[in-house]
């Protein structure tokens, strides 16, 4: 396996840690039963991998390890033996659903390249990668999606994967664009955590409660 490529698989691995345990997490705050769990943390962890290869036309990545699924098992023992830590805060589930999204950003980018696609598309599918396994979460286990909240979630995606682009035309070294997006992601990611950042929200000017909206509200992102 070439260095780049090694590189990629164990981003993938720990990104697949991370998406495990916060879905997991999630569903043990939802009371799931263990193979629900189990089935939500698969689900989180794949989903935006499994979308990104069927749209790049390339083998669905899990398909071709085990390593995956068992690395979800471990998300699931680890969240069984300290479940009384993470799920006693928010913060928790925002840490682990943020190291996710910062490397499985850079796991959709990197393997759009090395299959030849534009950087353009490499961003979307950046996004798309680090999202879509939130989403299906989401909706499965009845929650309104991150993706759609004002909170700065796939705006967060897109920047990271602007700033990938622009320091891999700066510097001629993946870990360079790959640290420097990982830490937009996070950086952004804080904030909206730490200080409320968010975009505008859409105001609909027929509906007379918009006048009651603050102006500092904002656009679901």
């Amino acid at each position: 396996m070439e260095s780049r490529q090694l590189i990629l698989f164990l981003i993938e691995v720990l990104g697949t840690l991370a998406f495990a345990i916060s879905g997991i997490r999630l569903a043990a705050r939802k009371h799931f039963d263990w193979f629900g769990a189990y089935t939500i943390g698969v689900i989180t962890a794949i989903g935006g991998g499994t979308i990104r290869d069927l749209l790049l036309g390339a083998p669905v990545f899990w398909m071709l390890s085990w390593m995956y699924l068992a690395v979800t098992a471990l998300g699931f023992i680890i969240v069984c033996l300290f479940k009384k830590v993470l799920t006693s805060s928010s913060r928790s589930l925002f840490m682990f659903d943020a190291i996710g999204l910062a490397l499985f950003v850079i796991t959709g980018i990197e393997k759009s390249l090395l299959y030849g696609f534009p950087m353009w598309v490499a961003i979307v599918m950046g996004m798309v990668t680090g999202s879509f396994g939130g989403i299906l979460r989401d909706v499965l286990i009845n929650e309104e999606p991150l993706f759609f909240r004002k909170d700065i979630y796939a705006t967060a995606c897109l920047a990271g994967g602007i700033a990938y682009w622009m320091a891999s035309l700066a510097v001629d070294e993946a870990i360079v664009s790959q640290a420097l997006c990982a830490l937009t992601i996070l950086l952004l990611r804080w904030g909206t955590l730490r200080y409320g950042w968010h975009l505008p929200l859409m105001r609909d000017t027929t509906d007379p409660d918009t006048s009651s909206l603050q102006d500092n509200d904002t656009i679901r992102d």
